[in-house]
């Protein structure tokens, strides 16, 4: 008898589209914040200032809290850097999994940056821990489920043969 070997493969992550995930998942969640920042931090402009003092420090932060170019682009250019990491980990961690799994397990993942964000960021930055709150845990939430789900839908499934058991791992 022929007896034909089982071929194990396993699926690699498409940094195509973890990248454009990044990059619209960022975007995402900067418009989002900046949106509640107008609503419950009376302008748009505090938000961007919050991103801004991790390069700037905390010079940036007092009133008044007006636009400021260079604080935007300031801004705009950390969140995208932040979002093209944060999706990535997200793929990393997804990419083998259908779209609910990847909406899920991208919020959850959220949830995670959330604190790594705001606690331990304190760290070196001790003027975030006055921006914990409700409506900045739900934006990291919403960021990872939108770029798991992003992922998801522009992954396209590529597999490799493996080798030998030990290059599992």
């Amino acid at each position: 008898m022929n007896e034909s070997k089982p071929i194990k493969v396993r699926q690699l992550v498409d940094w195509r589209a973890a990248g454009i995930s990044g990059i619209l998942s960022g975007a995402f969640a900067l418009l989002l914040n900046i949106i509640l920042s107008s609503f419950l931090l009376d302008s748009p402009w505090v938000f961007i200032r919050i991103i801004a003092s991790l390069l700037f420090g905390r010079s940036i932060m007092p009133p008044p809290a007006g636009f400021s170019a260079e604080a935007l682009l300031a801004a705009a250019g950390i969140h995208l850097l932040l979002g093209l990491l944060y999706s990535a980990i997200i793929a990393i961690v997804i990419h083998q999994w259908g779209i609910l799994i990847s909406f899920f397990g991208g919020a959850a993942l959220g949830l995670a940056f959330y604190t790594i964000n705001f606690y331990f960021f304190t760290i070196a930055f001790p003027w975030f821990y006055a921006f914990r709150s409700w409506a900045f845990l739900v934006t990291h939430i919403l960021f990872g489920a939108f770029a798991g789900s992003v992922y998801e839908w522009l992954e396209i499934e590529q597999y490799v043969e493996i080798e030998n058991e030990e290059s599992v791992l």
